[in-house]
Formats: structure tokens, sequence, C-alpha cells
């Protein structure tokens, strides 16, 4: 998994020295962009097309021109691909189909109609050889090949199709909760998967695999948390913490970039976990937090960047990065981006991982809760500056205009903490960003060769607080303490959850779902919520018992009856709360939304306006105010911007030079998630997935197509 320093000295001016022989290379020259049979694009995660049908002039002539409706309801995150005359994309419920891509007509579809696995995906992946065509595709912890002519699972994958992705994992994790719900990284025969695992003291190690396309045999595995001997092993004050059973994740979930030519892969990596507290993994926890680059052929370490020391915010960065070259001081330089939930962007030499821009460490406060030790310093890049504002510029005159409890949220904001890292306490900070950015799973999308960045980014502050474990107390009952350690944090200690920030109550839920439905989704999750595989039987008993208000005060059980560790923290968060005021809207002035056009060649703004409305206010008059947003844009190299993502559910193209809005369309529901374009017979469409339900928007099923009525 190392490689000795001499070696990396070698390899770096190896490549420095194939830079300077391929510097004036066009990007474009190489690759057409006029295919999308990659997650956002391309290997480079670029989300740009130079098909060139739709212009900025005729773009307002778009219609729709076919729709899917899905037999699922409710959230479609996904990046639809196309293959020649083939869409590829999943539904709500997991069901992967493929759709003629002139008319919308199912050809398959492959699931179990009545088994769902319950998640939300971003797509698949496609990789061919010969006439061998295949889409990849997960649902749960199990990786699917499947022919992507006809659906059915190819025999020689693994077993029957498919393989469990923890396969590549050591024993210890082989009954934790792993999922992926977003596409893989294809290179040459082997695909490299991003995996979603729990962010809690019970997380599975967050390790890097490859996998063989064509066998399902895992390929070569990079260790987020290192082993002895491993280059970042120091970086943790514990030298058992990579098998501890308390600490995990430092996983890939938002995807990779793959250099085909260099043949490095791009790997941001999550949190280590538990979130929060770091009381049980001290250090600056390497590779947590990082953007890693390791050869894509055997996973041997390269270089890496980290953002967040020893992180307790869940600052992981939300994305792909972006390939991209920059003129940067006179040179044209092979560039990878990075865009953050902080709201920065980082821009390194692909190659060498040398920033292209100054990063100061900047002094953070020390926390306050026992046993924890904040890292003193953390980075932030002088340019270009945050496309999201920050909670250390804010004042009182930020409080939002529109607010009728004005009074009770400027007594919250003068009450709490605003420094951008600001240690989390049992007093309260006003986090901004929020948990979802800044940026976010959508991502940005760059023009591959102009060196310009456009990123859509959230305005929504949360409050970051922390309260004491009272699942330690041993005289509480089994059933409360599991639901205090594993739920509360979500659905809070009283159980009416927090519906205004997405966490639905669980008061009565006995006479919302059964016994054997609560347990499903305890154990396999559902959503954004992660599973609980590992909670024993009597605990899931347990868990139902308090849940539906049958488990006696009487009947404390210790910690030597039950088969799994509880969370010894002594501290927990105490819940995603967002700053709202009385009428749900966010409890700062707008935007609560924008969209932003960065030149990365100098650092500097070309562009930033308000992205959303909310209805409410206009139809009272008031100026565009920008909403929450999840999902990215397509980037065209005749002057186009074209995206949905927000909460009002339209679909907009933008001037991509100077941010006017061209065009509008209101969806059948929203799309939280990143469209996608193709030419067949002559004819440019643009497909997305409407699925709504996120942030209380309506549920959709459909999948849309767009084109001109006359090209």
């Amino acid at each position: 998994m190392r490689i000795t320093s001499y070696l990396i000295i070698f390899f770096i001016l190896s490549l420095c020295i194939l830079v300077g022989c391929n510097e004036e290379t066009s990007l474009k020259d190489n690759k057409m962009y006029t295919t999308w049979s990659s997650y956002l694009g391309d290997s480079g995660r670029s989300h740009f097309t130079s098909l060139n049908q739709i212009t900025p002039q005729n773009v307002s002539q778009l219609e729709v021109v076919w729709r899917y409706e899905a037999p699922d309801w409710g959230q479609m995150q996904m990046n639809p691909l196309v293959v020649d005359s083939l869409v590829y994309g999943v539904t709500a419920a997991l069901r992967v189909v493929a759709l003629h891509a002139e008319t919308g007509n199912e050809l398959w579809q492959f699931g179990d109609s009545v088994q769902v696995w319950h998640s939300t995906s971003r797509g698949v992946s496609y990789w061919e050889k010969g006439n061998d065509k295949r889409i990849l595709c997960t649902r749960g912890a199990d990786l699917y090949a499947l022919d992507a002519l006809t659906g059915i699972p190819i025999p020689s994958f693994g077993i029957d199709g498919k393989i469990d992705m923890r396969s590549g994992m050591p024993e210890s994790a082989k009954e934790k909760f792993v999922i992926s719900n977003t596409p893989g990284t294809v290179f040459k025969d082997i695909i490299v998967m991003p995996l979603r695992i729990s962010e809690g003291s019970d997380a599975a190690p967050g390790d890097i695999m490859a996998f063989n396309v064509i066998t399902g045999k895992p390929e070569w595995v990079f260790h987020t948390i290192p082993h002895p001997g491993e280059l970042g092993y120091e970086t943790w004050e514990d030298p058992n913490a990579y098998k501890s059973p308390m600490v995990g994740a430092a996983n890939n979930w938002a995807g990779m970039a793959l250099d085909e030519e260099a043949e490095i892969i791009y790997v941001p990596t999550g949190s280590a976990a538990p979130d929060f507290y770091g009381g049980d993994r001290l250090g600056s926890n390497l590779y947590a937090n990082s953007l890693v680059a390791l050869n894509a052929n055997t996973g041997e370490y390269i270089w890496h960047f980290q953002f967040t020391h020893h992180d307790i915010w869940d600052r992981d960065p939300p994305a792909p990065p972006n390939l991209l070259t920059v003129n940067h001081n006179g040179q044209k330089i092979k560039a990878v981006a990075q865009v953050t939930k902080q709201g920065y962007v980082f821009l390194f030499n692909r190659l060498t991982g040398v920033p292209l821009f100054d990063i100061e460490e900047v002094p953070v406060s020390p926390s306050t809760l026992t046993g924890e030790v904040s890292w003193p310093t953390q980075p932030v890049p002088t340019k270009p500056k945050p496309f999201a504002r920050q909670s250390n510029e804010l004042t009182k005159k930020d409080i939002s205009p529109y607010a009728e409890n004005k009074e009770e949220l400027l007594e919250f904001f003068e009450s709490a903490e605003k420094e951008v890292y600001s240690p989390p306490s049992l007093e309260p900070t006003l986090l901004l960003p929020g948990y979802d950015g800044g940026a976010e799973w959508g991502g940005a999308g760059v023009d591959p060769e102009d060196g310009i960045l456009y990123v859509n980014s959230n305005e929504m502050a949360w409050n970051l607080k922390m309260k004491v474990n009272e699942a330690n107390a041993r005289e509480m009952p089994l059933g409360k303490r599991i639901y205090s350690s594993k739920c509360a944090t979500c659905h809070q200690s009283d159980r009416k959850g927090l519906v205004a920030s997405g966490f639905p109550s669980l008061v009565d839920i006995n006479l919302k779902r059964s016994k054997e439905e609560v347990v499903s989704i305890v154990t396999q999750g559902k959503g954004m919520m992660t599973g609980f595989p590992t909670l024993s039987n009597i605990e899931k008993d347990a868990l139902l018992q308090f849940l539906f208000n049958e488990e006696q005060p009487s009947e404390p059980q210790g910690k030597k009856e039950i088969d799994n560790t509880l969370e010894e923290n002594p501290y927990l968060h105490g819940g995603y709360t967002k700053f709202l005021d009385s009428n749900g809207l966010p409890g700062l002035s707008p935007p609560w939304g924008t969209l932003n056009a960065i030149d990365l060649n100098s650092g500097d703004f070309l562009w930033s306006i308000p992205f959303g409305e909310t209805m409410s206010l206009k139809e009272k008059g008031f100026p565009t105010t920008g909403t929450e947003n999840y999902g990215g844009p397509i980037i065209t190299q005749n002057g186009l911007l074209l995206i949905a993502a927000t909460k009002d559910g339209f679909f907009r193209a933008f001037n991509k030079t100077t941010g006017e809005l061209l065009w509008e369309y209101e969806l059948p529901a929203a799309s939280f998630a990143t469209p996608s374009t193709y030419e067949y017979k002559g004819k440019q469409y643009i497909v997305l997935a409407c699925g709504g339900e996120k942030l209380g928007t309506k549920k959709g099923n459909q999948i849309i197509a767009f084109a001109l009525a006359n090209p």
C-alpha cells in the first residue's frame, strides 16, 4: 500500500517531465464530450458537453418530448447514463431501468418489485469490452453486474451476478452497515466503489476497494485508517485505531474522479467515525477528510491533502472532484478542484498535489468537552474566496427581514458561537455553512479547458450542540438506552423528530407501521437513515418495546446482558436542527441558495446570483431569495448552464458567462438530481429525474426528456 519517499519523488519528477511535454495538449482535442456514458458526464466529473444544438438563443424553445413514469414514487437523485440508444436510470426504490433514448419506452427493468431495498441512488456505472457490455449497480451491500442490453445478471460475476462489497473488508466489518448510493468509477477492468457506512461508533472501516468487473473479485484495497507501517499511521494517537470497534469510516461516499491518461484516481474521503466527538480517535486522522491520489491500477498512494484535521463538524467533501486545465502564472496546468461543505474551493496540480493557491492554517479554539482534543489549526484557501457565507462574518443585521419572531432568533444568534471552526460543545454553535453545505453531493461543473468552475450552494444555518450521553446510565431500560444511543440524535429524545429538518416524528409509530416494518428499517436503513445490522435480536426487541410503548421502566438491563456494545462516548450530537423562523423559513437573511461562476485561472468570481424562489414570498412581491438546493448542473461549450436542484421545482437555463436567466420550466415534481444530455439521430436531448419528496416537496415518479421542437 505504501511506496517509499524515494519512489514518490521519482514518480512525481517523471510525471512533471511528462506534463512539460504535454502542457499544450487540449483536453477537448482528446475528448469530444458528446456522450454521457459515465457519472456526471465523464471520468473527470466535468458535467460538460460539447453538443451544441441547444443554444442560448433557442433554449427557450425546449419542450418535453417524452416522459417515463416509474412504478415507485419519491426522491430520485440519479444522474442518467446514455449509451448508444439506451438511457439507464434508477427509480426511487432502486429499480434499474433501461429506456429508449428517443421515446422513453422501457426496454428492461431490474429489481424485485416486492422486496425492495430502500435507499437513494445517484445512478449506475457502465463498462464494455468488445460485445460484453455491463451495467454495474448496487442494492444494499450487493454490487450487481447486469447485461446492458437485457438487464439480466451475469452469472460469472461473483455468485449469480452479484458480490457483497464487504468481501474486501476485514472480518469485523462483514455484518456492519455498508451500502453504496453513488456510482463506482470504472478503469480498465476494475471498478472502484464509493461506500456509505454508519457515522457512529459502529462504523465499518472506510477502505477504498477496487473489484474486477469481469469476476467480481477484489483487486486492491487502500486503507483510509492506516495499518502499522503505512504512511499516516502515526496520525492516530491510538495505535489500534485501524482495528478499534469504536472507530471507523473515513470512507469515500461522494464518488471519485479519474485521470485516464495519467492513470490516477482522485478520492475525496469523509469524516472518521464517530462524528462530532473524537475522543476515541485523537490525532489529525489521516486519511479522513482528504483528497487522496492513488495509482488506479494498484491503489498505491501518490499524494494527499487533508481538508479538515480531526473533523468534529462532519465536514466531509460532499462531491467528486473536478478535473480541468487552468492557466496559472502563464502556464497551462492540469488541475483537480475540490469543492467543500465549508464553501471553499481547493485547487491542486493533479499530478504533484501542489496547491495552486496558498492555503493558510487558521488557529482553532480548544474543545471544552472532556476527552476531546480539537486540532489547533484548520486549512483555509486564500483564493478563491468562499462561495457561501461564513458564520464569523454574520451580524445581527443578518437576521431574516421576513421573520415574525426576530427577537427569538436574535436571542439565539447572540448566544451562539459563530467562529467557523468552533468546536462542538454543550452550548449552541451557529453552523454556517450547514451540515449539507455550501456544496452538496450534486457538486460543481467545469469547462475542462477554460478553467471556469460553476457551483450551486446552500445557505442554510444549523444549530450544532452536543449533549451528555444518557445511554450510559445503567438504570435506564435497555430499549430506551438503545434509542438514546442510536435514534435520538435525529428523532429527538421525546420522539417528536425534527420535521422541518427532515426527520419524522416516531410518536405513535405503532399506528403507522408494523413491528416487522420497523425492524426492517432499523436493520437495513431507509432513505438517508443508516441501518444498524449489528444490533442483536435482544436489542431489537427491546427497542421495539420502547418505540411501541411496551417497555417496563422497572426492567433495566446491564451491558453484560446484551450482545453488542452501545456507544460509550460521554457526549452525543444534539440533533440536526435548522435555524428557522416561526414560518419554517431560514432564520438568516437571503440569499438562501446561490449559483456561482469562479475563474480558477485567477481565483476571482465572475458572478454570483440567488438561486431558486420562495414562492410564498414571491407572491407578495419580494425579490428572489434563493432556496436550498441539491443536484448539479450541465455546462455546455456554447454558453449554457442547465440545472434543476431547487426546492421550488423548476428546471432552469442560465447564460454561463453572465448568470442571466434564459428559461425556466416548472417540473411535475422537484428534481434533486443532476441532468444529463445526449444526441440521438441528430437531435440533442436533456434528461432528468423528478422524484420530489426531499425538503417536504410533493412526491413524483417521472424521468423527463427535453428537446427542441424544430432543431
